[in-house]
């Protein structure tokens, strides 16, 4: 027993609850914290999401069926908070990228390394047939179910692959392979037999359960009704690894971490009105930002009344864009080349710190401390952009990252 829940037992015993209550700490604003639900639950829903939310936090261990090899043993561990993950939890992915030919190594254990392993089972290594590597720290996962029900309509909107206003920008979607789970709504629009991703650094997951099924996979080693097919060092052999029986969850527990997910509320602004904020959310808009970084969108109808025909402000527009050299990580997905990444939602990034030990690290892979060095890497469509940010002065500078720092 920790020594605060110790003393809270201790007050409550001698003095009551309404004295110890003054002497607890404020419980924080809503602004200032990720978790909570979107407005508008009814009862049954909020019920829904603390079962999600359990399953979201849920330790697994060898008896769960973890691994046999993995690289967390819970959502919440790289998920702090609902918020980006720290270096320290880092997962690493891998391939084989011969010119245009691609190939995830599946049968050798790709696309992700799991470098953990239960008791007497070796942990897996890169195999020697990859030659291309990178490293991605876990993204907030607050707001998801707004981005869930936008229409793909809303996201092609904002495409212009052959940057036809000359603005310098040519987003574009990346369309994906449906997973076999994948059932088409309304809102999706195929192309070919493919669909628009819009989860994941580079788009390259169409729905939130398709993230979750790959997430519980690839790092925790957990199969579901979804997938029944379990992870395993090859170099171990064939279908080594743990005792229990596949699926390992069921679908309703996938089901019920998507729910939690959908249901998550949106970060909220802070300091909207300080000056300083407002000059910045100015300037943003002003040296071309906004080009990529969207700030309003409305869902369509949903199964979820709350989340039907709602305006979100993400700062994203979804999709693709040439981030220039220093941001290559040689790791196509789905249509995504090396060198694309999906526009990251800026949303809740002032709070980002809070889930990580009180230092930011950003980009995909936690190298920026600073948004300063974030911009510093903006390149290819972005470098225009990057450029009007350095020519400011000091003071606009600031008020731009005070401005970041207020989402």
């Amino acid at each position: 027993m920790s020594k605060n829940i110790i003393f809270f037992v201790l007050c409550i015993t001698l003095f009551g609850m309404s004295s110890c209550e003054k002497l607890l700490p404020p419980k924080p604003e809503s602004a200032d914290v990720l978790a909570g639900t979107i407005p508008g639950l009814t009862e049954q829903q909020e019920r829904e999401h603390l079962i999600g939310d359990a399953a979201f936090g849920k330790i697994f261990g060898k008896a769960d069926g973890l691994g046999p090899i993995f690289v967390q043993q819970s959502c919440a561990n790289c998920h702090v908070g609902n918020g980006k993950g720290h270096p320290s939890t880092a997962f690493f992915r891998y391939a084989n990228v011969t010119g245009s030919s691609v190939d995830y190594l599946l049968n050798k254990g790709g696309p992700q390394l799991q470098e953990h392993s239960i008791d007497n089972y070796p942990a897996e290594t890169y195999p020697p047939e990859a030659n291309v590597f990178t490293k991605r720290i876990a993204p907030a996962v607050m707001g998801l179910g707004y981005i869930a029900a936008l229409s793909d309509n809303d996201i092609l909107a904002n495409a212009d692959s052959s940057d036809s206003d000359g603005d310098g920008i040519s987003g574009r979607p990346n369309y994906n392979s449906p997973t076999p789970f994948f059932i088409a709504q309304d809102i999706h629009l195929p192309l070919n037999g493919k669909y628009i991703g819009r989860f994941g650094k580079k788009a390259e997951k169409v729905t939130i359960t398709d993230q979750v099924v790959f997430a519980l996979k690839q790092d925790i080693g957990i199969t579901s009704g979804y997938d029944e097919t379990d992870v395993y060092n090859y170099q171990a052999g064939i279908n080594t690894g743990d005792d229990v029986p596949d699926p390992e969850v069921s679908s309703s527990f996938v089901n019920s971490l998507v729910f939690y997910m959908r249901t998550l509320k949106a970060p909220e602004r802070r300091d909207s009105n300080n000056p300083d904020v407002v000059a910045g959310e100015n300037l943003f808009n002003q040296i071309g930002c906004t080009s990529c970084h969207k700030t309003t969108f409305t869902t369509g109808s949903s199964d979820i009344e709350a989340l039907s025909n709602k305006t979100f402000h993400p700062y994203s527009d979804f999709l693709l864009h040439d981030m220039g050299s220093a941001l290559d990580d040689g790791y196509p997905e789905g249509s995504a080349f090396s060198y694309e990444w999906r526009t990251a939602p800026l949303w809740g990034i002032g709070l980002a710190k809070d889930s990580q030990g009180g230092q930011l690290f950003l980009l995909h892979d936690g190298r920026a401390t600073t948004f300063e060095v974030v911009i510093s890497y903006h390149g290819g469509e972005a470098a225009s952009r990057r450029d009007a940010f350095n020519a400011l002065s000091e003071t606009e500078k600031n008020q731009i990252i005070k401005f970041l720092e207020s989402l």
